[in-house]
């Protein structure tokens, strides 16, 4: 039994060391030489950047309400809760975990969104790069969170199944 936390800590290691990896080589890859591109493609191209931009920022303000109203959540619920005490107490501060880890996931997604718009018309080298970086810090940030959310619920599960 103590050898399955033991592979899943060794898998989980196996798989964010390359995404960790992979973001240091993309930040320490010199672009400031990157050619800026001055032409533009086609005539709708300043409509389509200016769209793009409203939308990015309408998902950017998404991902803020989105985490504003999970942490206002779980400050409230904790509140309410906080001088009840019982076996509950260590189960209800699980739960307010596992909630806020869903909101920061769901915003983090809104964000990488965001990130992917920006980008979309006539990126350069210099974007493209910048993009991967912060859509690999954030899929990473996303990935252990993801995780951490499911051994939560593993956990609770074992707790219930116990009972």
């Amino acid at each position: 039994m103590k050898r399955e936390p033991f592979r899943e800590a060794w898998t989980s290691l196996i798989v964010s060391l390359p995404l960790i990896l992979g973001l240091v080589l993309l930040l320490s890859i010199n672009i400031e030489g990157a050619e800026q591109q001055t032409s533009s493609g086609s005539p709708l191209e300043p409509w389509l950047k200016l769209f793009l931009g409203y939308m990015a920022a309408g998902a950017e303000i998404a991902a803020a309400l989105v985490i504003g109203v999970a942490i206002l959540r779980a400050i409230s619920t904790y509140g309410q809760r906080l001088f009840i005490r019982s076996k509950q107490h260590f189960d209800l501060i699980e739960s307010i975990r596992l909630q806020l880890g869903r909101g920061l996931t769901l915003g983090l997604e809104f964000t990488v969104a965001s990130d992917i718009l920006r980008t979309a018309v006539a990126p350069t080298r210099r974007d493209i790069l910048t993009l991967a970086s912060i859509v690999l810090l954030r899929t990473l940030l996303n990935y252990f969170l993801e995780w951490e959310i499911s051994q939560g619920e593993e956990r609770r599960q074992n707790d219930r199944e116990v009972v």
